[in-house]
């Protein structure tokens, strides 16, 4: 991508603004909790068995752990939120309902974390589960959660759809750009784009199934395509495909930029068919392992159901 309009130089006023923003929230949240402890020390020391007391001395506990890791978001983007795509690989049903399986563990993950998860747009499958779905999850730090979650994922089970109990093995690929908002600065030539409408084909509304306002914007330049169809109108829609495009731009300038710089961590960025970052086994036992940091939990049930966080963190403490 070698337009120079589509991204605002880091070093400019804007991004060192951003940066300062940012620090900005750190200091005032530890603050907080250093605030809250003091607040509850005293409370303590009048009334020990206090059961609010206790609650709160808990409650604080848990968000003093979540906050030891507030300094392993470190790029600018970090503290935004994000779109998360989810893609059925080849394999038909068994791989449509494998994503169907992906997009409600983040979403619970997403739930856990306090975070809002909307579908933005979803393609079901032919007869089981989705070919894929696009998320917008809003909440603090939603993408530096989430961005080491783009590759590959396989499963292995017992098929529920072979009447013979056939073991199987099926991959969907994961997806995840920031949503960025207007401190970072894109810009995008209408003449660089072709915009496209058509019938929503996936649930909703009445008015969204009978018009044709879904929308889709391709980015020439870069052959970047976005859709969007789940809004009520095709403004709507086209508002939002704005959006997505910007922030997928933003997300291609960032690896660009990491192929210059690290090869090994560009690497790990892309999305390979055959080269998967995650293995989920549910037969013959029930395992699930990170490839690219070896961390494993065999309760795979507590993964699928959104427990993610020790896989990501793992990453972002190797930096």
């Amino acid at each position: 991508m070698n337009n120079p309009n589509l991204w605002d130089n880091p070093d400019s006023a804007r991004a060192v603004l951003q940066k300062k923003s940012n620090l900005e929230k750190t200091l005032a949240e530890l603050q907080s909790l250093e605030s809250e402890y003091k607040n509850l020390s005293e409370l303590y020391q009048m009334a020990p068995d206090d059961a609010d007391v206790i609650a709160g001395i808990t409650a604080l506990a848990d968000a003093a752990h979540r906050a030891k890791f507030i300094t392993l978001f470190r790029e600018p983007a970090d503290n935004n939120g994000a779109f998360l795509f989810i893609q059925a690989g080849a394999g038909g049903t068994e791989a449509q309902d494998w994503a169907q399986m992906l997009s409600r563990m983040y979403a619970r993950w997403a739930e856990r974390h306090g975070f809002t998860c909307e579908v933005i747009e979803e393609h079901e499958g032919d007869t089981a589960g989705i070919k894929n779905i696009t998320y917008r999850i809003s909440g603090d730090r939603a993408y530096g959660w989430l961005k080491n979650e783009i590759g590959v994922h396989r499963l292995v089970r017992i098929s529920p759809f072979n009447a013979n109990g056939k073991r199987q093995t099926s991959f969907a690929s994961v997806d995840v750009w920031p949503d960025v908002d207007d401190t970072i600065e894109i810009e995008i030539n209408d003449k660089d784009l072709r915009i496209d409408t058509y019938r929503s084909s996936g649930a909703g509304g009445q008015h969204v199934n009978k018009t044709d306002s879904a929308v889709r914007i391709t980015h020439i330049p870069t052959n970047t395509v976005v859709t969007c169809q789940n809004e009520r109108s095709q403004i709507q829609n086209k508002e939002m495909a704005m959006k997505m495009l910007r922030s997928k731009l933003y997300e291609l300038e960032m690896q660009k930029r990491a192929e210059e710089e690290n090869a090994a961590l560009a690497q790990q960025k892309k999305i390979e068919w055959g080269s998967q970052i995650r293995n989920y086994v549910l037969y013959p036992y029930q395992l699930v392992k990170d490839v690219r940091t070896g961390v494993e939990k065999t309760d795979s049930d507590a993964v699928l159901d959104g427990d993610l966080d020790d896989f990501m963190l793992s990453l972002l403490q190797r930096g």
